[in-house]
């Protein structure tokens, strides 16, 4: 194997790493939604993606 076949190996190696990364990351975010918005009965679904309901939420664990 010459250098630019190493290159391209890594560089596709990479994108399959983050193609992974970023579908795990959607997958979560469905996940919080329909945990969220289905089964624990949440008025909006999308509501559990925003800032203000994540410092609720930690503010609930820590006791702040």
């Amino acid at each position: 194997m010459d250098q630019k076949e190493n290159l391209r190996f890594v560089g596709n190696q990479l994108l399959l790493i983050l193609f992974v990364v970023l579908l795990a990351l959607i997958l979560f975010a469905i996940g919080l939604m329909v945990g969220y918005g289905v089964i624990g009965d949440g008025d909006n679904v999308w509501a559990i993606l925003s800032a203000e309901k994540w410092q609720e939420l930690i503010g609930k664990f820590t006791g702040k």
